[in-house]
């Protein structure tokens, strides 16, 4: 199987979707939402620093419920150009 680049747009939708979750994530560790979400820590912290662009759904479902995330508002605010970590997201 080969696999495609990423484009450009899906490089910043996955550093959006990493910098929500990790505001989500709010203090607490590394550690202890990878494994509430049965994922490793570097899968988090790759997901977080936007390393890791295209995550699986699996892996975004088991973290967002970790963290108590609305899928369709992180699917929202995850793909909207422009748009800024810091920002609260909606549960």
């Amino acid at each position: 199987m080969v696999r495609l680049p990423h484009t450009p747009e899906d490089i910043e939708r996955g550093r959006r979707l990493g910098a929500l979750l990790r505001q989500a994530r709010g203090s607490r560790s590394i550690l202890e939402v990878a494994s509430m979400a049965r994922i490793s820590p570097e899968t988090l912290r790759k997901i977080e620093t936007g390393r890791l662009v295209t995550p699986s759904f699996a892996t975004v479902t088991a973290v967002a419920s970790a963290l108590d995330l609305s899928l369709d508002s992180l699917a929202e605010e995850s793909s909207m150009p422009g748009a800024e970590a810091g920002q609260p997201l909606t549960a």
